[in-house]
C-alpha cells in the first residue's frame, strides 16, 4: 500500500443549517501543490458513513488523492437524516465538491458510490456543472427499481408501524454503535419516487462506469444492476462494466478486500484506455466475456 497523509476536514455547507460536513481527505503527495490534481470522491450508502464496507480500505489503494465523507445526519456529519432525502444528499456532495475545488483546485476525475451513495453521485454527475472533469463512476449495489422498497417483511414491518404509530423506529449500527432513526410516510414516498430514470438520457455520455453487485443480495435485487448495465452500456465513448459478484451481499461482506481488487483492477484498464466497449465481467475472471 503506498504511504499517504489523511486530513480530516469539516467543509463549510451553504445551504444547510450545519456546522459542516466531516470528512477524510487523502492524499498521496501532501507536500505537492494541489492545483489541477485529480481527485476522487467516496460517497457511503444509507446510515452508512465514511469508513465503513471497503470505502477506507478502496481510499487507501487508489493511485490518486480521495476525499469519504458522512452525509448529514450519518456518524459525525451532525443534521437529520431521512429515508427520502436524497436532495439534501446532492446538496451535501456540491458542498463537498465545491469546496475542493474552489479552496484546493482539485479536479474531480471519478465518483465511486455504494448504495444510496451511487443514486447520489449519479444525480449529481448527471447535473451539475462542476462535475464536468468526470470520467470514471463506480456503482455499487445501486439500486434503479426504487418502489421495490415497499415489498419484504421488512417493508411489511413499516408499513405496520406507520398506520398504528405514525412512524416506524430503525435501528442499525454505525461506527459499532447502535443508531435509532425515525422513518415517516413522507420520506418513504419521496424515497420511491426518486427518479432513476435519467440515466437512460442524462448520464454523461463520456463517463467510463462498472458496476458491482452481489448476486446474494437481499437489499436491492441484482436485477436493477442489469438495469443499470442497458442504460449505461448504451452510451459512447463511455463504457459499461458489469461485474456480479457471486455469494456476496448487499454490503458485500467478508468480501471488502475483493471489491477493492476489482474497482483497481477495473481502474487500471481505464488508466490505460483498455475500456473499448461495454460487457460483462464475471468473478475470477480477467477481462470481458
Amino acid at each position: 500500500m503506498t504511504d499517504r497523509f489523511s486530513t480530516k476536514l469539516v467543509i463549510p455547507h451553504p445551504t444547510a443549517p450545519i456546522p459542516g460536513i466531516i470528512g477524510i481527505l487523502e492524499q498521496l503527495e501532501p507536500e505537492k501543490s494541489t492545483q489541477g490534481r485529480k481527485i476522487a470522491l467516496i460517497l457511503h450508502g444509507a446510515m452508512g458513513h465514511k469508513d465503513y464496507l471497503f470505502q477506507r480500505r478502496l481510499a487507501q489503494r487508489l493511485p490518486l488523492d480521495s476525499f469519504r465523507f458522512d452525509f448529514r445526519g450519518n456518524h459525525e456529519t451532525p443534521g437529520t437524516w431521512s429515508q427520502g432525502g436524497f436532495a439534501d444528499d446532492v446538496e451535501d456532495l456540491s458542498a463537498a465538491a465545491n469546496y475542493l475545488q474552489g479552496v484546493y483546485g482539485y479536479v474531480i476525475a471519478a465518483v465511486v458510490g455504494h448504495s444510496r451513495g451511487s443514486l447520489v453521485g449519479m444525480r449529481w454527475i448527471s447535473t451539475s456543472p462542476a462535475a464536468r472533469d468526470v470520467t470514471a463512476f463506480i456503482n455499487a449495489s445501486g439500486r434503479y427499481r426504487m418502489a421495490k422498497i415497499l415489498e419484504g417483511p421488512a417493508a411489511k414491518a413499516r408499513q405496520d408501524a406507520f398506520a398504528r404509530d405514525g412512524f416506524y423506529d430503525w435501528t442499525t449500527t454505525v461506527a459499532r454503535k447502535p443508531v435509532t432513526v425515525r422513518m415517516y410516510p413522507a420520506g418513504q414516498d419521496l424515497f420511491v419516487n426518486w427518479d432513476t430514470s435519467f440515466v437512460w438520457d442524462s448520464f454523461p455520455a463520456n463517463i467510463h462506469a462498472l458496476t458491482l453487485h452481489g448476486l446474494s443480495d437481499e437489499t436491492v435485487p441484482p436485477y436493477d444492476a442489469h438495469i443499470y448495465a442497458r442504460a449505461l452500456g448504451a452510451r459512447s465513448p463511455g463504457t459499461h462494466t458489469l461485474h456480479m459478484v457471486e455469494d456476496a451481499d448487499h454490503n458485500f461482506t467478508g468480501r471488502q478486500d475483493q471489491v477493492v481488487d476489482y474497482i483497481l483492477e477495473w481502474w487500471n484498464l481505464y488508466e490505460r484506455g483498455e475500456l473499448k466497449s461495454s460487457g460483462l465481467w464475471m468473478t475470477g475472471v480477467r477481462g470481458k466475456l
